[in-house]
């Protein structure tokens, strides 16, 4: 059979449903196979909201997103969408189409050297030169993109590869690649270290990162807090850890945290740091503060993030649902009843400005109080990433899903179009500012060919904010952040057959969230932000 079959075969046996991608030259082969496969091909608008759908679908489905691309532009347009899944740990398998094998180096049409252009930030890439590797490769594709700290891994095939014949081979059962064992259970001497000092302690203080969604250990954390009476706070990607009405829940940190929570890692005389890199947004003004003397337990799948940005003194290399539900085992309850209520007694819940426009924290709040239980919140970048951040609550079900670590506009859209195919029965809502939305407003297309019911809550202040909001602070004066100009979103939407509705002041956001969650289909819900609104 022709190896394109081979390839499609391969992807099936992977159980493969569902690949986002945009056909070309060099990819032919593959999409002539995919034709007369089960596998369903969502067709995007541009490459970048392919990667994009693809990490969405991953992470909502709990398996390995696709997405494919011809060469050259095709290829390169992917690399947005790339570096964001690498940033934040998502396994992804991308299938990019290349010049003939004989050309490669000669400049022809369409050729761009994609496997050198995202070394840095795939976990592993293939150029493939022989057509009988490719059962082998895309299995060790998707054991490497999904094992021990996930990431994106890219397969690069050459157009006469593709087309290339190969025997009906039997697929690989099993991958044995010497020098990659990932470790996921934690050394339990480490695990008795770490027991020890939470008994020791008076302040001790769980750092939930986005580790802990990744290996889906949200029940287990809960247990182990219940278990030992910790607090919990947490970064932006580890939102969703712990349900946000546990009392033992102080909030997210960083620079866009919340004050209590600062305070409490500044306060604890045990910090125990579960899948975070501690990162400069995640721990801004607040890793400077750690108490001289403080202890810090450190767990990741990943042990080269260990320590690499604060130090610690006990490491533990595994994952962390693995490593929670061990340290459950021997962990007892401490009293840490005079330390959480101090906490408690600094939680405040801060409320946006009366402007007369829509306050976009009390749009995020209302919206999260009417949504169902398993709801799931797809935020861009920007101001508007915050506030979905620190006002869409948390309860056991629900997710949150945004770009954290390379903090990519134009993100929102995309993803939330892999998170509604992956969990079609559940409410998805892109949280989408007027600038990041303008990144990938295509994918209205993509939505309304596939009949979408997303909801598209779009705070529109007419403005880049979140870059208003820094150059008014460092430097008073403002630039090049004004969108004064920016379309009829209703009548934009409208053109895709998206109903749409504009929202002017808090009064009208219940109606309005009423008939976006009753409509059959997508649906905008455009609130008028004050453009001088603060994230904080």
């Amino acid at each position: 059979m022709k190896a394109s079959n081979g390839i499609i075969k391969s992807l099936l046996a992977e159980n493969v449903d569902t690949v986002f991608g945009y056909p070309g030259g060099h990819i032919l082969e593959v999409y002539e196979a995919l034709r007369k496969s089960k596998i369903h091909h969502v067709l995007v608008r541009q490459e970048q909201a392919a990667a994009h759908s693809a990490s969405g679908y991953a992470r909502i489905s709990g398996k390995v997103g696709v997405c494919i691309a011809t060469s050259g532009p095709g290829a390169t347009n992917l690399i947005t969408g790339i570096a964001t899944a690498y940033m934040d740990s998502i396994p992804l398998v991308i299938i990019t189409g290349q010049v003939n094998s004989s050309k490669i180096g000669r400049d022809m049409f369409q050729e761009a050297d994609i496997t050198g252009a995202t070394e840095s930030f795939t976990k592993h890439s293939y150029l493939v030169k022989n057509e009988k590797d490719l059962p082998r490769i895309i299995k060790e594709a998707f054991y490497i993109a999904s094992t021990g700290r996930p990431g994106p891994v890219l397969i690069d095939i050459p157009s006469d590869i593709q087309a290339a014949k190969i025997e009906k081979t039997i697929l690989p059962d099993i991958v044995d690649i010497r020098g990659y064992k990932p470790t996921t259970k934690g050394h339990v001497g480490q695990i008795k270290r770490a027991v020890k000092a939470i008994c020791d302690c008076k302040r001790p203080l769980v750092v939930a990162g986005g580790g802990v969604i990744l290996s889906h250990a949200e029940g287990e954390l809960l247990n182990f807090v219940e278990r030992t009476g910790i607090p919990v706070v947490h970064t932006l990607m580890g939102k969703g850890s712990l349900p946000s009405l546990s009392p033992y829940n102080i909030g997210m940190i960083g620079n866009h945290g919340f004050k209590e929570a600062n305070h409490a890692v500044s306060k604890a005389d045990l910090l125990i740091i579960i899948g975070a890199r501690v990162a400069d947004r995640a721990w801004g003004g607040v890793a400077d503060k750690i108490r001289d003397g403080v202890r810090i337990i450190h767990i990741d799948v990943d042990p080269a993030e260990i320590g690499k940005n604060v130090g610690i003194q006990i490491p533990l290399v595994g994952d962390a649902k693995t490593i929670l539900a061990q340290m459950s085992e021997k962990a007892e309850k401490i009293d840490t009843d005079e330390w959480v209520n101090e906490l408690k007694n600094n939680k405040s819940i801060i409320k946006g400005n009366k402007t007369g426009l829509v306050s976009p924290k009390y749009a995020i709040e209302t919206m999260s109080k009417k949504l169902n239980d398993d709801a799931i919140m797809v935020a861009d970048v920007g101001q508007n990433q915050i506030w979905a951040a620190r006002y869409f609550e948390d309860r056991v079900g629900r997710n949150f899903l945004t770009s954290g670590g390379l903090g990519t506009m134009g993100y929102g859209l995309p993803a939330a179009v892999g998170a509604k195919i992956a969990a079609p029965k559940r409410q998805v809502v892109a949280v989408v500012g007027d600038g990041g939305f303008q990144m990938s407003l295509n994918e209205l297309g993509t939505i309304s060919s596939n009949k979408l019911g997303i909801i598209i809550l779009l705070l529109n202040n007419s403005r880049l904010g979140m870059v208003r909001e820094l150059q008014d602070k460092f430097f008073g004066k403002t630039s090049a952040v004004e969108l004064d100009n920016n379309p009829d979103f209703i009548k934009l939407c409208d053109a895709y057959n998206i109903k749409g509705i504009r929202v002017t002041k808090d009064s009208e956001l219940e109606d309005a969230f009423d008939k976006a969650i009753k409509h059959k289909g997508p649906f905008l819900v455009e609130c008028v932000v004050d453009p001088n609104e603060s994230t904080l």
